[in-house]
């Protein structure tokens, strides 16, 4: 749609847990994320640091639906990619 969300790839990750994000998010079948209720959680999971860095005890790798793992997700709503919290792997 030629909507901005970021001025570059790197500024996603630059200073205090990256840029905020702009304009709507829309998934492969074209829903908004921001919006739509099929999407309650709103999650970016990246297991990264807020510096970006690999946060390898929270990265859900390895994790199965049956396990207690946690992952680093940020909420999309916040505007700050990295600024991550750990959630369950098992979060939808």
């Amino acid at each position: 749609q030629g909507q901005l969300l970021a001025k570059s790839w790197s500024s996603l990750f630059e200073g205090q847990s990256g840029a905020a994000l702009r304009g709507p998010i829309y998934s492969f079948n074209r829903r908004n994320v921001l919006t739509d209720p099929l999407w309650p959680r709103r999650l970016a999971w990246h297991g990264s640091t807020p510096r970006g860095g690999h946060a390898r005890r929270w990265d859900c790798q390895g994790w199965r639906s049956s396990g207690t793992a946690e992952g680093m997700a940020s909420a999309l709503g916040e505007g700050r990619l990295l600024a991550g919290q750990r959630h369950n792997c098992s979060t939808a």
